[in-house]
């Protein structure tokens, strides 16, 4: 009966999750059509204006101006990336990618996912500048992607959820490692030597099994600032501090039910006080029992999701049409950004998956089919955030290439929209959907061992 009504809470858990990446997925696209329709307006002007605006954060002589879309792309994305790296953490720890067996498929899947985009884009853009924006399309946009898939419903079975997700943490992880290794600018040595200080001091707070997200993000503040004046993105502050967050809980579940049925008898038998305080105290033992990198997950997921996102979209989505030409259409950077994404993404996922399985390094999950596994694929050239995001440390803010890019990233994710979607239409219902009770990929009940082995 407890089994039973644990599963539930986290069959409950799980489809408020892709609710949420439902709703969020609509939310980015609602900002992206506003951004679009301000920036060809009669008052494109004032959109130009609006995300250009310097914005001081600080006092007069200790603080940082930048403009307002720096700050989005700079800051408010590296709480994006912060959900990242506790989403990357808890799939490696605890969840479907915790295991060599388990990882394979999608691993395999998000290399030829990264490579091949990767090698279409430099066919059509060549060397030089315009080459740089080589790793536009090897991401997923992984809010769009369940977005979709969460609304198709019944046709999507819940394993082909779980590759899909598995495969966005392989591909983000790679965006992490494109990014901290190609984007940089002149780096400051003594920078890096502050942010590797508090990267040690992070690891040592998982370490000594200090468990309140807080104190992680607060530790992840002046990460941050360190990491933006070293050169590398700052964004990657976040990746950083979700990878030190912990993804096993200090209590175990019978430990928590244990003080529970204590702190029970206490409500039931007390007078008012003592039933407030115990009540209180069970509330905060219910919560306690969840793994940190959950926790701050779930308080996350809905910011990212209905604020974040759509304010990138906002900010860096509104392209000026009215200044393109033919030549912008058909421009080498604008194909392969596009082809990239929506040609490479299933060649590269699709042909990668089938070598794992023909070579017998990975499986086919059960109740999966090569049509499933190409409608991922398909889906998977949804690159929209991280794709624009690429983009702008590509080429210069407002240029050419960067305005090029993100009509090809546009064009792909709207095209790979509706064709992954109409492929996975045409699939039977059945199976176990994501409306079902299976568990969310990575997910499990609270508890787990000690701090002592927590990571």
């Amino acid at each position: 009966m407890h089994l039973h009504a644990a599963m539930s809470r986290v069959a409950r858990a799980f489809e408020a999750f892709f609710r949420a990446e439902a709703a969020g997925g609509v939310s980015i696209m609602l900002a992206a059509i506003v951004a679009l329709i301000w920036a060809n307006s009669p008052w494109s002007e004032s959109y130009a204006v609006l995300w250009s605006t310097h914005v001081r954060i600080g006092a007069a002589t200790v603080g940082l101006e930048k403009p307002l879309v720096v700050w989005i792309n700079d800051l408010l994305m590296a709480v994006f990336f912060l959900l990242v790296g506790l989403e990357v953490k808890r799939e490696l720890v605890t969840g479907e990618l915790n295991t060599a067996r388990k990882a394979a498929l999608p691993a395999a899947a998000a290399l030829g996912g990264m490579v091949v985009p990767a090698a279409v884009f430099y066919l059509f853009a060549g060397g030089g500048q315009p080459g740089r924006g080589w790793a536009i399309p090897m991401a997923t946009d992984i809010a769009f992607a369940l977005g979709l898939a969460r609304i198709l419903g019944a046709r999507v079975p819940a394993a082909l959820i779980v590759l899909l997700t598995a495969l966005a943490v392989f591909d983000d992880l790679g965006a992490i490692l494109v990014i901290a290794t190609f984007y940089t600018t002149d780096l400051s040595w003594l920078a890096h030597g502050i942010a590797a200080s508090l990267t040690i001091l992070l690891i040592a707070m998982n370490r000594a099994g200090v468990e309140r997200p807080a104190w992680y993000v607060l530790a992840g503040l002046p990460l941050w600032v360190a990491v933006l004046k070293s050169g590398v993105h700052a964004t990657l502050a976040g990746v950083v501090v979700g990878l030190c967050v912990p993804a096993r809980a200090r209590s175990s579940r019978g430990e928590v039910v244990a003080q529970a049925r204590v702190l029970l008898e206490v409500a039931d038998e007390g007078d008012d006080a003592a039933t407030q305080d115990a009540l209180a105290a069970l509330a905060l033992r219910v919560e306690e029992s969840e793994a940190p990198v959950s926790r701050l997950e779930h308080k996350l997921l809905p910011i990212v999701s209905f604020v974040i996102l759509p304010m990138f979209a906002l900010a860096n989505a509104g392209i000026p049409l009215h200044g393109m030409t033919r030549a912008d259409l058909v421009s080498p950077v604008t194909l392969g950004a596009c082809v990239g994404l929506l040609l490479g993404k299933q060649v590269g996922v699709l042909g990668a998956s089938w070598l794992a399985v023909r070579a017998g390094l990975a499986t086919l999950p059960a109740g999966l089919t090569w049509r499933h596994v190409h409608g991922v694929s398909v889906l998977a050239g949804i690159g929209f955030t991280m794709s624009i995001f690429v983009a702008g440390l590509a080429y210069e803010e407002g240029g050419a290439f960067h305005r090029q890019a993100k009509l090809g990233v546009l064009a792909a994710s709207v095209l790979a929209s509706i064709l992954g979607g109409g492929l996975l239409m045409l699939l039977p219902r059945g199976g176990s959907s994501v409306s079902s009770s299976a568990p969310a990929p990575g997910g499990g009940a609270p508890g787990g061992p000690p701090a002592a082995q927590a990571s």
